[in-house]
């Protein structure tokens, strides 16, 4: 085992329980923001997930080039199942991203000025952290946006 397969457990929980709340809304309803001021689709939080992932573990710890559009992913429109194929992928390349870093040590890039994040330096540990914290605030939030969906809040 690992020392990050672990970390990686949490963050698949954390991804299956938004695609799995997406998959009991089927893709329109998945798709559809609750009408209520500056609300995302369950689809876009989970995908903005998959890049915030992405962005902090690949480019920001390992060093991996990474272009991201992060205002067009709050607008994102898709399939539950091609975004599962994004999942798998993603834990793909952070099981190779995460293999030669230790939590002690600095991230091999700086995080942009534009990417919301902690507004301090990070380790790696640190970036991690921050990640975590991310995905378990988006995911209570795809829960709760499903519940309202499913209860017929207007959309």
């Amino acid at each position: 085992m690992h020392e990050h397969d672990e970390y990686l457990y949490f963050l698949r929980r954390a991804f299956d329980g938004m695609l799995g709340a997406l998959e009991e809304l089927g893709d329109d309803l998945g798709n559809t923001a609750p009408h209520l001021p500056g609300a995302n689709s369950p689809y876009a939080i989970a995908y903005h997930c998959v890049a915030v992932a992405d962005y902090w573990l690949g480019h920001v710890i390992a060093g991996r080039r990474i272009d991201r559009d992060r205002a067009s992913e709050f607008t994102a429109k898709g399939d539950v199942q091609h975004l599962r194929t994004q999942v798998d992928a993603l834990f793909d390349r952070l099981q190779a991203d995460l293999r030669e870093v230790l939590p002690s040590q600095p991230p091999r890039n700086t995080p942009s000025d534009d990417s919301e994040g902690p507004d301090r330096p990070l380790s790696v540990q640190g970036v991690q952290l921050h990640v975590l914290e991310e995905l378990a605030q988006h995911h209570g939030q795809v829960q709760i946006t499903r519940d309202l969906l499913r209860a017929g809040a207007p959309a």
